[in-house]
């Protein structure tokens, strides 16, 4: 073992140890094509100690070395896909850290971050050795291989979860986390080509936005570019190419802009750094897909950045670069006085150039360049000079509290991902509260995403929004600028239909909570029937035995059995998968009873329908795509976490849909005590002309049944138009009663029902 962390690390087999590279649990992820043009190389453990020596005492750089001298010693004789010696990759990623200058626990997670999960090092030796701190942060970033889960998507799911809310607990669990991931990219190329492409597009969807969200700008944009390699080779390749050609092209305008701001600000008596800012390629190839805009639009617009001593300079350099080139209107933005939820702040404006050509400019101050750049990284401390905490911290605090609050509402791993990845997107408007404070939403956020935002209670009671002291709805979408107030009511409960519009992880979890417990003994009765249908199917009696039960429950981490049902009946837990599970737990004839006929030979299973009324509440609700009624022919599609949705076995929705998850699918029949009248489109094709809408109309009223919606096609010019109406019906033949008279209405030349 080196004696100091100045030593290059070992690269010869331990005598007698029984580790190869064959053997070695080298689960990590190594790294693209272009890690040669970034540069990466062998990580050096003298290049980690000059870094490290630059702002850590001596006392806190023996802690480091001991730290590595246990991963070195752990790792020996690992090696990475590469050929590298595993304990490399520690030290790189230690290396990221430390330029963040993260403190020395953190540096010390990151070189043992491996030892957990390769090498079965327990968190209790870690803590004997290294501190509790430390020893939280490498059980943060460590996989949850041992746990049993039914897929593979579940253990995925699971592992951000853990991540996540390790990271909401101490945020560097995900700066050491992303400075993992950052390296695994820049060696992914000695991956098979299918990992490579699983990896990518992992990176693209949840850490790429994380790094946005924590404001980590040159790691997004790093990573950004190694994903987009490996998930579009070719196209990258071929931007790359392009993008090097019409560098020499550009660079007499570039040139010109560079002297003509950098004189201008100096005339001024400003003193400012002025540099030009170059597009990164999957910047290109998304603005290029996003806007149909071809290589040479994208490239036409150039951009430059402008770093100021002072605040008040970023205004004074913004009037003097209008004084010099004319701004183009509707393209300027504030990010000083209101900053993004990342903490970026800038001032951004858009001029005409020479030669006609668009000009963007960033204007901000050193600090502000410092954040934009390493986000909260430059703040990981949590505290400022004077001891309280910044505005970039505020808000990741609070978007990090925001993730224990959806874990408390949420059911599982896969959904808790979902709500998060809801949340991280990068876009976002700002609107104010009646006493002025500014709340950031995701765009596309609604009012009754605001009152969420809150608190949980006002989303739960909320009736309507005032939005610029006029009354509308909560599914009103938000505008930057808006003032927002919530009406509230006592009465007033969260609805499944408000699932449709909202935007923010918070409010999709928190309704999605609230329907939970509030439809519990619908979803525990409906559980119970789809699990005694899977186990007759299997030929077992829907009656478990206390100790089978007992046992299921050991297995599935439920609390009880009606926990279980719920699980079941709102779409949680797959009812066959259940009946699976029980039936390899069986251990003899006594576990279960077949069913036997009366010469004692076992019945074939058969799995009878679910029986419905259509009056379930919300455990069981008909689709809106075909909206079922009485008499029709049905499936029932168990979503997850929603319950039974039933559609019309025309729908050509569920038609789609049933392919992709058949085991989610079941047969729904009707039941026979009916009490209540059903939705049902219909369209009628009529001639254009006076009075046409009232005959429909009345006929439909006269035929006993209730108009709730009508529209019609805008075709004011042509002599027939199409009428829509939702009608409630109470049967097909009711429905079918109903079309007959309305086909006999002078002026309808047709007539039929929407089914999707």
């Amino acid at each position: 073992m080196p004696a100091d962390p100045t030593e290059s690390p070992r690269t010869n087999k331990r005598a007698g140890s029984d580790r190869s590279p064959s053997k070695s649990r080298t689960t990590k992820e190594p790294a693209p094509d272009s890690s040669q043009a970034a540069g990466v190389g062998v990580a050096s453990v003298t290049h980690l100690a000059a870094k490290l020596a630059e702002y850590m005492s001596a006392s806190d750089l023996r802690k480091v070395k001991e730290a590595y001298r246990f991963s070195d010693e752990k790792h020996l004789g690992q090696m990475r896909k590469s050929g590298e010696p595993y304990i490399s990759h520690p030290i790189a990623v230690a290396e990221i850290c430390a330029d963040w200058k993260l403190d020395p626990q953190a540096i010390m997670a990151a070189l043992l971050h491996d030892v957990m999960e390769d090498q079965d090092v327990k968190k209790d030796e870690l803590i004997e050795r290294f501190g509790a701190p430390v020893a939280a942060l490498v059980d943060g970033l460590s996989k949850l291989d041992k746990l049993e889960f039914q897929s593979q998507v579940e253990i995925q799911a699971e592992n951000f979860r853990k991540m996540l809310l390790a990271m909401a607990r101490d945020v560097r669990v995900i700066l050491v986390k992303l400075a993992d991931r950052l390296h695994n990219m820049r060696t992914l190329s000695f991956m098979a080509a299918d990992k490579k492409r699983r990896i990518a597009r992992e990176t693209m969807e949840v850490y790429v936005p994380i790094a946005h969200r924590l404001g980590l700008n040159n790691l997004y944009r790093e990573l950004q570019d190694l994903a987009f390699a490996h998930i579009h080779p070719l196209r990258y390749r071929t931007l790359a190419k392009a993008v090097k050609a019409a560098r020499g092209n550009r660079r007499e305008v570039v040139s010109k802009i560079l002297e003509s701001v950098k004189s201008t600000l100096a005339a001024g008596g400003m003193s400012a750094e002025v540099y030009g800012r170059e597009k990164t390629l999957f910047g290109i190839y998304r603005k290029m897909r996003n806007k149909h805009l071809s290589f040479s639009q994208v490239l036409d617009v150039y951009g430059f950045r402008i770093v100021v001593d002072s605040f008040a300079n970023c205004y004074v350099a913004l009037g003097t670069l209008h004084a010099l080139y004319k701004p183009m209107p509707g393209k300027f933005k504030d990010y000083i006085a209101i900053p993004k939820l990342n903490g970026y702040q800038s001032l951004h404006t858009t001029l005409i150039g020479p030669y006609g050509t668009p000009v963007e400019f960033q204007i901000r101050t050193q600090d502000m360049h410092r954040v934009a750049e390493s986000g909260v990284a430059a703040h990981w401390l949590y505290k400022n000079e004077e001891g309280g905490l910044t505005d970039l911290q505020h808000r990741t605090h609070a978007w990090l509290q925001s993730l224990l609050d959806i874990q408390k509402q949420t059911g599982d791993s896969a959904e808790f991902l979902e709500h998060v990845k809801v949340d991280l997107f990068p876009d976002s408007v700002y609107v104010f509260t009646p006493k002025s404070t500014i709340i950031a939403l995701p765009r596309g956020a609604t009012a009754l995403d605001f009152a969420y935002t809150i608190h949980t209670d006002i989303g739960d009671q909320a009736v309507a929004g005032v939005i610029n002291h006029e009354h509308a709805p909560l599914r009103t979408e938000l505008r930057n600028g808006d003032i927002v107030e919530i009406v509230t009511a006592p009465t007033s409960r969260p609805s499944p239909t408000w699932l449709t519009f909202v935007r923010t992880g918070k409010a999709r979890s928190a309704i999605r909570h609230y329907l939970r417990t509030i439809n519990l003994p619908e979803s525990i009765e409906l559980g119970q029937h789809l699990l005694g249908q899977a186990l007759i199917a299997l030929n077992l009696s829907p009656a478990i035995p206390v100790p089978l039960a007992e046992r299921l429950l050991n297995e599935s981490s439920a609390k009880s059995l009606d926990e279980l049902y719920a699980d079941i009946g709102v779409g949680k837990r797959m009812a066959t998968l259940v009946a699976r599970h029980l039936f390899g737990l069986m251990e003899s004839e006594l576990a279960s009873t077949p069913l036997l006929d009366a010469e004692g030979e076992v019945v074939p299973g058969k799995l009878d329908p679910v029986i419905i009324s259509g009056s379930e509440g919300t455990a069981v609700q008909l689709a809106p795509c075909c909206l079922p009624i009485p008499g029709d022919t049905l499936w029932g599609h168990l979503r997850r976490d929603q319950g039974l949705t039933v559609h019309v076995t025309e729908c050509d929705i569920a038609k789609r849909q049933r392919p992709k998850e058949p085991d989610r699918w079941i047969d729904v029949v009707w039941g026979t005590d009916l009490h209540r009248r059903f939705d049902c489109r219909i369209k009628v094709l009529v001639q254009n002309e006076k009075g046409v809408l009232a005959r429909v109309a009345a006929e439909i009223g006269e035929s006993d049944a209730n108009i709730t919606y009508v529209g019609m096609d805008d075709d004011a010019g042509h002599s027939m138009m199409q009428l829509r109406f939702t009608v409630q019906v109470e049967d097909r033949v009711h429905l079918a009663r109903l079309m007959r008279n309305i086909r006999r209405t002078p002026g309808v030349a047709r007539i039929l029902r929407e089914r999707s």
